[in-house]
């Protein structure tokens, strides 16, 4: 059986990675920008910004800067294992979610 992106491995079988790479490509060929920014709230450096009086609403700049601050953020080692199972929990539902409309 195939997934919504046309791979035989069900989705939640995959590496943390793989998922996180999948979903980021979507996103970015979506131009998904919503994507990237919710991800962003819910990383230590977003609660960081926050306790110094500062937003992502304020974030500025184009998508491909916001993509790059994601990539960043979201390496394996830097989320953690306590929020690993959140973010691949997110990944594969957005890859569900929109993967089938991709061409």
């Amino acid at each position: 059986m195939t997934d919504a992106t046309g791979s035989s491995t069900a989705l939640e079988d995959l590496p943390y990675e793989e998922l996180r790479d999948r979903a980021f490509h979507l996103a970015e060929r979506r131009l998904d920008l919503g994507f990237f920014v919710d991800l962003l709230r819910h990383t230590e450096a977003a609660h960081a910004m926050a306790d110094e009086g500062g937003s992502l609403g304020e974030i500025g700049g184009s998508i491909i800067e916001t993509v790059q601050a994601a990539r960043e953020a979201f390496g394996s080692a830097r989320i953690g294992e306590e929020l690993e199972p959140l973010f691949r929990a997110r990944f594969v539902t957005y890859l569900r979610e929109h993967g089938r409309h991709t061409g």
